[in-house]
């Protein structure tokens, strides 16, 4: 393999300043150094967060909101003041644009049932790209069964990108809303979601952007990209699992009525009639999950701290590197070739099933997903039935791709391939 020179603006011995700060790594698997190639998946968390949640469940832990007691004051605090740090960090034009769900799925749950099932219509219809994960295809789908809209899927190329000429010929007057991931998951396609929110909003069709994908890799500014709603996972940005974000222009979430009744989202409750609270609280039913949230504040200072610019670089020369090193593995293809892409390597290893590919790669220490990443749809794009995806982060080093390009060897070795 020939060699690569590296990008410029992140060095070795910063990337490995990084990993110290992330404890897993120095765990061992089957004898071998931990090479964590699963981050689209999930990420692993530095001690920054780790610590913010011991700190709160050793000092600060009360229920939020109403309590007159200290703890209760201080858990608040510091749950709002996670609020207003994730608006800082999407740029939103207030914190009350920003509702905790557990997650990107539960986000677009709430938009389609909250949002769009109150409007759609027999015949109305709901757009869709071939790329979506399944959390931005089947609630769509039960909106259209509960309403009789129809859902209609905006193709991709045989690289992975997005037609967007077919996007905006697709966009029509009985469209409800566009709902398009910033990142794929299965293939590492950045889509220009500015240019596809102008022509959506030059239809005066609405947008949710799923970016689960996107938010730990490439700057998002919500009212640069002037979506309407932009849904993102704590646990994808080295935060803790079960704590999510649903971005909402305030004017969008005032007009939406609850999803959930409870606790916590009210004014009012009488047997004869309810009160809502005011946004976001109205969206936020019962006990939150505060460590989560204190957590995923934790870990955008620390991603902020670093530089989302920075980790970007040092992610697309682990990509280009990895990328001509699998190239050179006989019978290997990959799946999701877009000249835009993030962090997100696809590939099928001759007639060897992922799942066998993934478990000896995982006996040589190394984790990477192998399935079809709840993106079925994408694996029949391309007549396979899964694929072996790396996904990396800023931890990730040159190494760990030789260490994923020497356990294909051993691929090789078992099946003759």
């Amino acid at each position: 393999m020939k060699p690569m020179e590296r990008m410029q603006g992140v060095d070795e011995e910063t990337v490995a300043q990084w990993r110290r700060d992330f404890p897993i790594l120095e765990e061992r698997v089957y004898d071998a150094p931990l090479v964590y190639l699963d981050n689209g998946a999930t990420t692993q968390k530095p001690r920054a967060v780790i610590e913010a949640e011991r700190a709160y469940y050793e000092h600060d832990n009360a229920n939020v909101h109403r309590g007159v007691h200290l703890l209760s004051q201080r858990a608040t605090d510091a749950y709002e003041a996670a609020r207003a740090r994730i608006a800082c960090f999407l740029n939103a034009a207030r914190q009350e644009e920003i509702v905790y769900v557990r997650g990107t799925t539960e986000a677009i749950n709430l938009v389609a049932q909250s949002f769009v099932r109150p409007l759609a219509k027999p015949g109305d219809e709901i757009l869709v790209t071939a790329m979506e994960h399944h959390s931005n295809i089947v609630p769509w789908q039960m909106v259209c069964e509960q309403t009789g809209a129809v859902l209609k899927v905006v193709p991709i190329d045989e690289s992975g990108a997005l037609d967007v000429e077919a996007f905006e010929r697709m966009l029509g007057e009985r469209t409800r809303m566009a709902a398009i991931t910033h990142v794929s998951n299965a293939l590492g396609t950045i889509n220009p979601i500015r240019r596809l929110v102008a022509a959506a909003h030059a239809r005066g069709v609405p947008v949710v952007v799923d970016g689960a994908q996107a938010i730990a890799h490439v700057p998002v500014d919500v009212q640069a990209l002037d979506c309407d709603f932009y849904a993102f996972s704590g646990h994808k940005i080295y935060g803790p699992t079960g704590i999510g974000v649903l971005y909402a222009k305030a004017e969008r979430l005032e007009a939406m009525p609850p999803w959930q009744g409870g606790g916590d989202m009210i004014r009012t409750v009488t047997f004869e009639k309810t009160q809502y609270n005011a946004i976001p609280w109205k969206f936020e039913a019962g006990t939150p999950n505060i460590a989560g949230a204190v957590g995923l504040a934790a870990a955008l200072d620390y991603v902020s701290g670093i530089g989302i610019e920075a980790i970007g670089a040092h992610e697309a020369d682990l990509l280009a590197y990895a990328t001509q090193a699998i190239q050179h593995i006989p019978q290997v293809r990959l799946i999701g070739t877009a000249p835009d892409k993030a962090g997100i390597l696809s590939f099928v290893f001759g007639d060897v099933h992922a799942h066998d590919v993934g478990t000896i790669v995982d006996r040589c220490g190394v984790a990477v997903r192998a399935g079809h990443h709840c993106a079925m749809p994408v694996m029949q794009r391309y007549g396979v039935p899964a694929t072996v995806r790396a996904s990396f982060a800023l931890y990730n080093t040159r190494g760990d791709v030789d260490a994923l390009v020497q356990a294909l060897t051993r691929v090789r070795e078992v099946f003759g391939a």
